[in-house]
């Protein structure tokens, strides 16, 4: 049953295969479609990793926090910088809003500091010629009005960044004060009233307030959809150029299939037979990889159904090669496999003589089909750039 499989598997390949410098000029092609395809693999990646869903951060890193890496990746996006220059104007103009809005609270600030009961509230707490020993158990931030103008005068980008904050502050002066002091007092009592009257003031502000703060969330939303729109962009650009690469490379591989195929003779109608034979003794793994052959060649070919009729005859010149190839390699392992098995224990009888034989057999059939080693690797190779394109093309 060995010698038709075996036979058919040494039958010589080419007829006018025969140039060594041809040989390596097919291999150097392959090898080239190899780094190619590994070079799409990669850039593969970096469209997987360059998700338009983190346009969020990247909104981010236009204000000043993106790495280098980062940085060099932006340059190649087109229309990223005019968005972030708008972003950065946006910005700009909306900061300097607040800053007309805090002006203006600062009116509401010197009416109330102005008041006759305000005195008590200028000033931080003198503790220690008050004698109040227990106010920092009390009081977990002081305030005080004078600190508050040196936070809204600040120029070092410490001060307040918002009208919310500084409201926050002047609550706790007088929130601080009813606190620590008992109801009945009369900074209690003053603290009590100028709160109300900062809180009628505050709801009359408050309107501004919240457009201004509105105006603020809808531009960073338009600038963020700006941002991530440019991304999108240049994720499907990305992802079309790596498309129309496969698409030239499936062209290059085709091409190299044909002339690779019309270096070979035709397989001849014995040589079919037995390899239809050899592929009735492959395992279940590896009938499964040699249908996945005909199928790459043969769309309409259903290599996953429960019963496949595969017609040897209708196969063409290049997918009966590499069935031819791929029928050897696979017998050859399963062969070893067994050979491995049944030898057992008199793997290491070194003196056998019958080894020696064997050794020597060996030698003859490997300086007999050297010739055809090398152009099985090269088929081999341009099968294995095939399916690798066409993986990634599937994903």
């Amino acid at each position: 049953m060995d010698a038709p499989v075996l036979d058919v598997m040494n039958i010589p390949t080419v007829s006018s295969y025969n140039n060594a410098e041809e040989v390596e000029s097919y291999q150097h092609i392959v090898d080239e479609l190899s780094l190619k395809i590994e070079e799409l693999e990669q850039r593969m990646i970096e469209v997987e990793q360059f998700n338009p869903t983190t346009s969020k951060k990247q909104l981010k890193s236009s204000k000043g926090s993106s790495n280098g890496k980062d940085k060099d990746k932006e340059k190649h996006i087109p229309g990223l910088k005019k968005q972030q220059q708008e972003a950065s104007k946006r910005e700009a103009a909306a900061a300097k809003r607040m800053h007309d809005l805090m002006r203006q609270f600062g009116t509401i600030l010197s009416q109330i500091t102005r008041h006759k009961w305000a005195w008590p509230f200028m000033q931080p707490v003198d503790v220690e010629g008050l004698g109040l020993h227990d106010y920092y158990e009390v009081i977990d931030k002081p305030m005080d009005f004078s600190t508050i103008k040196n936070q809204m005068e600040a120029k070092d980008g410490t001060g307040y960044k918002n009208v919310r904050q500084i409201c926050a502050d002047v609550r706790l002066v007088f929130k601080n004060a009813m606190k620590y002091n008992e109801e009945r007092s009369n900074v209690h009592v003053m603290a009590k009233t100028l709160l109300k009257k900062f809180e009628e003031k505050w709801l009359q502000f408050l309107p501004k307030v919240i457009e201004e703060e509105k105006r603020r969330e809808e531009e960073g939303a338009e600038a963020q959809m700006n941002i991530q729109l440019v991304y999108e962009a240049a994720h499907s650009k990305m992802a079309r150029d790596i498309s129309n690469e496969l698409h030239e490379l499936d062209t290059h591989l085709e091409e190299l299939r044909e002339m690779v195929v019309q270096k070979c003779r035709r397989i001849s109608v014995e040589e079919k037979r037995k390899l239809g034979a050899a592929l009735t003794r492959l395992s279940p793994e590896d009938l499964g990889k040699a249908l996945d052959i005909v199928a790459q060649n043969n769309p309409a070919f259903q290599a996953t159904a429960e019963e496949v009729d595969l017609d040897i005859d209708a196969q063409s010149e290049s997918t009966l090669w590499r069935l031819k190839f791929f029928v050897r390699d696979a017998l050859e392992v399963q062969g070893k496999s067994s050979c491995s098995a049944s030898m057992g224990g008199n793997n290491n009888n070194k003196d056998n003589p019958t080894n020696n034989d064997n050794t020597n057999n060996n030698n003859g059939n490997n300086t007999i089909n050297n010739s055809n080693k090398r152009k099985r690797e090269i088929s081999n190779a341009i099968a294995k750039v095939v399916k690798k394109k066409s993986k990634r093309l599937a994903s």
